[in-house]
């Protein structure tokens, strides 16, 4: 008989263990390292970054504006102000864009008056604002007041329910609709029409752009903004509108060669809406390769750092950021451009 094959597995040799590696010894018998041949240069070969040349002044009392920025030392975020000034008066000097792209804080921290100046300059050709800038520019506008308190009214339910706001700007945005025009149009020319009923209106951008045809676009998500809880919202006329803004907008971006975009506060909506504006405007054959960017916001969020200051500029052009208040920091590049327009 043959004998059955056994089951039983053969001996695993076993692998052979690396030595074990005595502890680094960095004990008291270590030398210092010999630095008695270290290579030196003269210092006055050495590129430094700071010079005293560039630094600032004290300020005296009775100077004049000019005289303050002149002070302000060449350094740092400094250079960047300048350079978005330069850039900004070089291409209104030419002829080029300059395009405002806003989220609602700059409104609310009472900037209208100096964008507001820059479009009568003729220094500001365009303004994209996302729907939450309309409310408070309408309210301001016929109220003298805006921003309510979300935390005192979201438990009850009256966050947003202020009834007409609701009622009144849905009313724009549905005429507008019916006209052919975009949120932005609408809104302008509704201010106008009734300016009676809007006493402040010379501080509002919407009323401003439809005065002097300077394009005022609105770019909406629906369901951020308060109008679009009321009665009165028709989903087919904001989409509608906004559609249209967004190809306006499209149209001003992709004659922006040798112009200038600001990003002032938005995080999201419109950093996404500038990138697809530059995308579209290249696919119809606009090069787009010499364009500054500038995001300005008290935080470098994601999307405007990439979607506005790096992304678009990679083929061709300058991209900045400057961060602070913007209350503060608004003020002070408008009045820059002003004196660089001046000099």
């Amino acid at each position: 008989m043959r004998t059955p094959p056994s089951k039983t597995r053969p001996p695993v040799t076993p692998q052979a263990q690396p030595a074990a590696r005595p502890p680094l010894s960095l004990g008291s018998g270590l030398r210092p390292i010999d630095v008695s041949k270290l290579k030196t240069y003269p210092l006055n070969r050495r590129h430094s970054k700071v010079k005293v040349s560039d630094f600032s002044v004290p300020w005296k009392s009775g100077g004049t504006l000019r005289r303050f920025l002149d002070t302000l030392p060449d350094i740092l975020a400094v250079k960047t102000l300048r350079a978005v000034a330069q850039a900004i008066a070089r291409a209104h000097r030419r002829g080029k864009p300059v395009i405002v792209g806003m989220g609602a804080h700059v409104t609310k921290v009472g900037l209208n008056p100096v964008l507001v100046d820059l479009m009568e300059r003729g220094v500001i050709n365009a303004v994209a604002m996302n729907g939450a800038v309309i409310i408070h520019d309408f309210e301001l506008a016929l109220m003298g007041h805006t921003s309510e308190e979300v935390d005192a009214e979201i438990d009850s339910g009256r966050f947003g329910m202020a009834e007409e706001t609701g009622r009144m700007l849905n009313e724009a945005i549905v005429k507008g609709a019916r006209d052919g025009q975009g949120l932005g149009e609408a809104v302008g020319h509704y201010i106008n029409r009734f300016k009676g009923q809007f006493p402040n209106r010379d501080t509002s951008i919407l009323a401003t752009g439809a005065k002097l045809d300077i394009p005022v676009t609105v770019h909406v998500a629906v369901g951020t903004d308060i109008i679009h809880m009321h009665p009165a919202a028709d989903g087919a006329a904001i989409g509608a509108g906004s559609l249209l803004d967004f190809r306006k907008l499209a149209a001003v971006v992709a004659g922006m060669e040798g112009g200038v975009y600001l990003n002032l506060g938005s995080a999201v909506i419109l950093p996404e809406v500038f990138l697809k504006t530059v995308t579209l405007g290249r696919n119809l054959g606009h090069a787009l390769s010499d364009i500054t960017t500038v995001n300005m916001d008290f935080l470098p969020h994601y999307r405007p750092m990439t979607n506005v200051v790096r992304r678009p500029t990679q083929k061709g052009g300058h991209g900045y950021s400057l961060t602070g208040h913007h209350e503060i920091m608004v003020p002070l590049l408008a009045a820059a451009i002003v004196e660089a327009l001046e000099r």
